[in-house]
């Protein structure tokens, strides 16, 4: 990208502001740096300053879950056959790579400051976490789409989108160095809280973005992935809730303190943590989880379950499929009483007498066809098998 040339062109430019010749201060080694740690990467090991311990151990843990996360799903790729789920891979990997340079930029914020990386604090804040909240907004308008029309764009499509979203903070952040820095002659380590908190306005605007799109991504008809937009809507509140935090006590909470230039690199580097966490543990997982999990296998129907019927059965009646010149025998029973009475009459008439109405036994041993034996029949009236013997002895 441009904005990575321009980066470059201004390390190559400003000269290291850090001093060559070591004082005596440098050559103090700190408690806990017993590795030949010297300046300025005595935050890395120094006991007495433990929240550089403790920013060191989660950053390197969530940059090792981060990069586990990507194998697995490249590894179990191609198992996800659902184009629905597909498209959720690339913004998925998209996201771990901008958490895993949230978690790399933490460790930025452990070294001593120069003006080459002050330059890189400064160029890559923005832009890593303008990445993460593109990849959050792209997953809301699928999601959107998934719930509303039950397709969703391309994987490469929401890919570029995001790319393209995250690219105008890094033009902001390229402007404003070359304004502050190149153009004015200012060092690139002396700067107001306020103008840096200003420069990341872009970043705020896509996070809200992102909130609204998970909000309406709840709001659709489908209902399998109403859980994906709740994980989403979970990872955006969260999000701008330690956003406002953060911004509030960088620029007023250290002032009101009295540790204004003190506090400023551990506040800044236990957001980046924070935030690439959260976005870990609520957003890459859950959906990662959802992407590669299998479709559920349709189960086998019980033949001996007689409490409900069949789909078929219930939403379809027979009637409805049988032509009118076939109905000629709607009720199986009818059709029993009417060829028993018929039966009696010809065997009165032809007995000569008036026999009472036969017995229930006589009954069932008279062959009535059920309605579906008739349908195969073509409607006529079949005779009974050879090996019919009467329903008593079946």
């Amino acid at each position: 990208m441009a904005f990575f040339s321009v980066l470059l062109l201004l390390l190559s430019v400003v000269q290291r502001g850090s001093s060559q010749n070591p004082d005596e201060d440098s050559l103090a080694v700190p408690r806990g740096c017993g590795w030949g740690l010297v300046r300025p990467y005595t935050l890395l090991c120094d006991l007495d300053s433990v929240w550089g311990v403790a920013v060191e151990s989660a950053a390197a843990g969530g940059a090792l879950a981060a990069i586990l996360l990507g194998l697995i799903i490249l590894c179990r790729l191609h198992h996800v056959s659902e184009a629905e789920k597909r498209s959720g891979v690339g913004p998925i990997l998209l996201l771990l790579l901008g958490i895993l340079g949230l978690f790399g930029l933490s460790f930025a914020y452990l070294i001593e400051r120069d003006e080459q990386l002050c330059l890189l604090r400064r160029a890559l804040w923005g832009l890593l976490f303008a990445l993460c909240f593109s990849c959050l907004l792209v997953q809301g308008v699928r999601l959107r789409r998934l719930g509303r029309e039950r397709r969703s764009p391309g994987g490469c499509a929401l890919t570029g989108l995001a790319l393209g979203l995250s690219a105008v903070q890094g033009i902001i952040a390229a402007e404003w160095l070359l304004l502050t820095v190149l153009r004015e002659g200012r060092a690139a380590c002396q700067y107001l809280p306020l103008d840096f908190s200003l420069a990341c306005s872009y970043v705020l605007a896509l996070l809200l973005a992102a909130l609204g799109a998970a909000s309406f991504a709840l709001c659709g008809k489908t209902r399998q992935w109403r859980c994906n937009a709740i994980w989403l809507l979970s990872a955006c509140l969260l999000s701008l809730l330690l956003w406002v935090a953060w911004v509030g006590f960088y620029l007023y909470g250290n002032a009101w303190l009295g540790r204004s230039p003190d506090w400023d690199d551990p506040a800044l580097a236990i957001a980046l943590v924070a935030q690439g966490w959260l976005l870990l543990l609520f957003h890459a997982v859950p959906e990662a989880h959802s992407c590669l999990r299998s479709p559920p296998q349709p189960s086998a129907p019980d033949y001996f379950d007689t409490s409900q019927a069949p789909s078929r059965m219930r939403e379809t009646s027979f009637d409805e499929d049988i032509p009118l010149s076939h109905r000629q025998f709607p009720e199986n029973q009818g059709y029993g009483f009417d060829e028993n009475t018929a039966g009696l009459r010809s065997a009165g008439n032809h007995n000569g007498n008036t026999a009472p109405r036969p017995s229930a036994p006589f009954r069932s041993n008279v062959y009535q066809p059920t309605e579906m034996t008739m349908i195969l029949n073509g409607g006529a009236v079949p005779s009974a098998p050879p090996t019919y013997t009467g329903r008593q002895l079946w």
